[in-house]
């Protein structure tokens, strides 16, 4: 899909509705933005929030362990350990 659009005076550029709708913009979405010679793309991005980063992770972990057999109380060992706090 190809329109037309104009730079306004502030620098700005305006996404045609029919795209935006499209492409599931709304305000706040991010972008990189790329230019070279006469050529400019913008690349929409998803930005992770920080509880989404944590959440990818902590399943990483439960699968980690999972797939070594390690349970909670040896986790917790091993990071006493790896601390140098001797239990018991």
């Amino acid at each position: 899909m190809a329109e037309l659009t104009t730079l306004s005076s502030k620098g700005q550029i305006v996404v045609p509705k029919d795209m935006r709708e499209d492409m599931n913009l709304v305000t706040g979405t991010p972008f990189a933005i790329f230019g070279k010679g006469d050529t400019i793309i913008l690349k929409k991005v998803n930005i992770p929030t920080a509880k989404d980063v944590f959440e990818k992770i902590h399943k990483w972990g439960i699968k980690f362990a999972e797939d070594r057999g390690l349970k909670e109380e040896d986790i917790n060992k091993l990071i006493h350990k790896g601390r140098g706090i001797k239990i018991g």
